[in-house]
């Protein structure tokens, strides 16, 4: 993606180079691995969030914050997902507008090993998410070295695009009221039913990241859009479970398959439209 000399946004937060001392580490091991799988991309809700984000943090005590001078490459990283995040603005301000609404802007947290979120305590090894409660998106930037080394995703800018997309898609349906309904629909539920939700929850989210992705097609290079389909194959239910157990379990799906994945990032990439992502009838 072709993002250098170009606007940034003024919704960033960058915390990197500042980590809370005395934790326990957790993203090393199979924890840090469930625990990532759990929450992976953000797909639910803040009340869904926080319990979760919690648990991991029990029996942690804060002792100090220790600090840490970026590198050249981190700054132009963090500049990097500035501008995209920037692009996300303009095209849902434009989306939003046509809608005869207006589009609030959420904000980015780029931070290190953990974070204090109004949905709770996250530990790095969550992966991003997006935080209903406070509208940010939060994101350790080095979470996607291990997306490429351990999921074997393919490395290149457009995948945090692709990413950072998802989440804003979350917050886009924290505007529009869905994650709301979700969530009362899935009180209502058994939990293979309310899986159900989430799946097109998440598939919903990432038609919006395809949606954005059309919407920027200038600042595209030739292999953006594979290396976008390339996470999505990554983080599908099926590779993700049978990377980690060997197994794969459909009626534990919260995300949906590696192919429906791609297939709705690119329904949303090749439509543009937003009134055409009805995941939700999808599932049914």
């Amino acid at each position: 993606m072709k993002w250098k000399n170009r606007t940034e946004s003024k919704n960033v937060q960058d915390n990197r180079g500042k980590s809370m001392a005395g934790k326990t580490a957790i993203g090393g091991g199979l924890l840090g691995i469930i625990a990532m799988l759990l929450v992976v991309f953000g797909g639910e809700t803040g009340q869904q969030i926080a319990p979760v984000l919690e648990q991991l943090n029990q029996g942690n005590t804060t002792e100090q914050v220790e600090t840490r001078t970026l590198s050249s490459e981190e700054v132009e990283m963090g500049k990097m997902v500035s501008v995209m995040f920037k692009d996300t603005e303009d095209v849902w301000h434009a989306i939003f507008d046509q809608m005869g609404q207006i589009y609030q802007e959420p904000k980015l947290h780029l931070f290190d090993d953990q974070v204090q979120t109004k949905c709770g305590h996250a530990q790095a090894s969550v992966g991003p998410f997006y935080c209903p409660a406070d509208q940010t998106i939060y994101m350790d930037l080095r979470f996607f070295e291990e997306l490429h080394q351990r999921f074997g995703a393919e490395k290149g800018n457009f995948a945090i695009a692709y990413v950072l997309a998802h989440e804003v898609g979350h917050h886009v349906q924290n505007l529009m009221g869905t994650n709301a309904k979700v969530w009362e629909q899935q009180q209502l539920l058994s939990k293979k039913e309310a899986n159900k939700l989430s799946v097109a929850q998440e598939l919903q989210a990432d038609y919006y990241a395809g949606v954005w992705a059309k919407h920027i097609q200038k600042y595209l290079e030739p292999k953006d859009i594979d290396i976008a389909l390339s996470a999505a194959q990554a983080v599908g239910d099926d590779a993700i479970q049978k990377r980690v157990t060997g197994q794969v379990n459909p009626d534990s799906f919260t995300h949906g398959t590696s192919k429906q994945r791609k297939e709705w990032f690119m329904k949303g990439y090749q439509t543009g439209n937003i009134n055409q992502g009805n995941t939700f009838d999808f599932i049914k």
